[in-house]
């Protein structure tokens, strides 16, 4: 729910979950029917080249392979045919959990300057409408923005709306890692903003998260992700009531978390239906996931956050104007996301959300919820503030380095 700032009213809500009662009993009593075509998606296609591939006389692994594996595999490379795989397959080793995170960048710089040159042959293609024109020309846009110097993809797909994952600070030197997840509306067009709002979109999140982690603890080595690299609802539909896409995005997140280099402790911040991932991811992350906070969320899936079996600290926090507070916090047959986190009976630790306005204000630079974002994201946790109605944030604490 990243890109809507104003509130839909509570009666749309309510009529869109009836709607979905009606959709899923129509799905659940077999009325659709999904007719599987073979895939015209670049990355499909460059994994079905990279399947048939070999390197050094040897085939190579199954794009697929735990993290470990492909790990080894790649260390058995010289650093000339790792750079050779890279600039063959960039859409297929751009986002190979387990390969090394500079030989990704690598190839999703190469990826872009390739889905660059697509659209830029599309902008003029008279097959296309003029809207399918009209989107070349922003897809090549936002391409090459992407390029700009100092700029780290972790993963880039330009396949459908596009998914990607920008880097903030050295990973592979970082001793703490956050992730920020996004809501709906997140897609390669959305990634970034200009102007106002800047700090709306999950690359300004991530950049106002790393700055802010940077001046609460100047001797951390930080790092900030910026994870679109999921499937989101588009708008507030169907998809948004329901955890189907979650749930997919979950697998993904829970992936790329398991294939961090290093071992430092990684936090992670989802906002609104990022935070129905991170509910749904919980049970399956890491153990060096110390903290999960959501911010404007519509709920986790669970009604108790003892229910999202996991280790890390769970934190919650809402501000006064936030539209989220009017959506019915409730889960029937699958529609809808559970309790509230906010709510004193969920057991969150809930904080402060300060002086941030509206759905889209958390992340904005100088507010009470980005200072409390970046102290949990960087372990200074007795520097977050509760929200008034919960004395029981700091319970637990040690207030420096752990829970």
């Amino acid at each position: 729910m990243t890109s809507f700032d104003s509130s839909p009213t509570l009666t749309a809500w309510r009529a869109l979950l009836a709607v979905a009662v009606v959709f899923v009993m129509l799905a659940t009593t077999g009325w659709t029917a999904v007719r599987h075509q073979p895939s015209h998606e670049p990355r499909d296609i460059a994994l079905a080249s990279w399947a048939r591939g070999r390197i050094a006389g040897r085939p190579l692994p199954d794009a697929d392979a735990p993290p470990y594996r492909l790990a080894q595999f790649f260390a058995t490379l010289t650093a000339a045919q790792r750079t050779a795989l890279a600039d063959r397959y960039p859409l297929v080793v751009g986002n190979l959990n387990g390969a090394p995170v500079t030989l990704r960048y690598h190839a999703n710089r190469r990826a872009l300057v390739q889905a660059r040159a697509v659209e830029r042959r599309r902008m003029h293609d008279v097959r296309l409408s003029p809207d399918g024109r009209a989107e070349a020309l922003r897809r090549m846009e936002r391409f090459g923005s992407m390029l700009a110097h100092g700029r780290h993809f972790l993963a880039f797909d330009p396949s459908g709306k596009g998914r990607a994952a920008e880097v903030f600070g050295d990973l592979d030197k970082a001793e703490r890692i956050s992730m920020v997840v996004p809501g709906v509306d997140t897609n390669l067009l959305t990634l970034e903003r200009t102007g106002p709002k800047v700090d709306a979109a999950p690359v300004g999140m991530a950049k106002s998260l790393y700055a802010a982690e940077r001046a609460a603890r100047p001797g951390t080595r930080t790092a900030v992700i910026a994870w679109a690299d999921y499937t989101a609802p588009a708008g507030i539909g169907m998809d948004a009531a329901l955890g189907n896409l979650a749930a997919r995005g979950a697998v993904r997140l829970n992936a790329l978390v398991g294939a961090l280099p290093g071992t430092s402790k990684v936090s992670l911040f989802c906002h609104s239906y990022g935070s129905v991932l991170c509910g749904v991811a919980a049970e399956e992350l890491p153990s060096r996931v110390t903290d999960i906070a959501v911010a404007g969320s519509p709920g986790m899936r669970v009604e108790h956050a003892a229910q999202l079996h996991t280790s890390a600290a769970v934190w919650a926090m809402r501000d006064r104007n936030d539209w989220i507070q009017d959506v019915p916090n409730m889960e029937v047959g699958g529609l809808g996301h559970g309790a509230d986190p906010v709510d004193r009976g969920f057991g969150a630790r809930v904080v402060s959300a300060g002086d941030a306005n509206g759905h889209s204000g958390y992340f904005v630079p100088g507010t009470e919820s980005l200072r409390n974002f970046a102290a949990i994201g960087v372990g200074a946790y007795g520097s977050v503030t509760c929200a008034s109605a919960d004395s029981a944030c700091h319970k637990g604490i040690s207030g420096a380095e752990g829970m």
